[in-house]
């Protein structure tokens, strides 16, 4: 099984990496300012990696589109939890659950387009992941289950009650009950 190589970045100390992150992120800083920064702790630290300004760029870009994708993930859960705030909890997990799932889909065509390697332990935490989510939605529908059979039963000893109280004969108000549970 083929090995990938560490990039030079990947290869940084990790206070260097936070470094080089803080720096890109300073809006102040250019990407050649923050190799040239970089390089220049390394050759004190007397590292023996040195970065280009390639791959800090594409790190620069890597990091970037990391960051738009979270940015949009956050827009949509704010929306979706914004629209579905009023609605019952199950609604949320459905929606969050969905959204692991598609993720978990994603990264595993993503894998499979790749050059064929296929890290064990990516594939066990996805095999994982996935277990997981199935186990909550299963969770979940037995749960709105409960709630629909405890709703019903509630509204159905309100009906009995009512009946009763208006009058009704026992047969009349369990008549009423029996309907409301849809039962014959």
């Amino acid at each position: 099984m083929a090995k990938h190589q560490q990039s030079s970045i990947d290869r940084l100390p990790d206070d260097i990496r936070v470094q080089l992150q803080e720096l890109l992120r300073d809006p102040r800083v250019t990407q050649l300012d923050a190799t040239a920064r970089i390089n220049a702790i390394l050759e004190e630290k007397r590292h023996p990696d040195r970065l280009s300004k390639s791959s800090v760029n594409r790190y620069a870009a890597k990091m970037e589109e990391v960051g738009a994708k979270l940015r949009q993930s956050r827009e949509v859960a704010r929306m979706w939890i914004g629209k579905l705030g009023a609605e019952p909890q199950g609604e949320v997990g459905k929606l969050l659950n969905e959204m692991v799932r598609t993720l978990a889909f994603e990264s595993a065509m993503k894998m499979a387009e790749g050059d064929g390697v296929v890290e064990p332990k990516m594939l066990k935490d996805l095999s994982i992941a996935i277990e997981k989510l199935e186990k909550a939605a299963s969770e979940n529908v037995r749960r709105e289950e409960e709630i629909r059979k405890k709703a019903l039963a509630e509204a159905a000893e309100r009906v009995d009650e009512t009946a009763k109280a208006q009058g009704l004969t026992a047969e009349q108000a369990d008549f009423w009950r029996r309907q409301v549970l849809g039962v014959q």
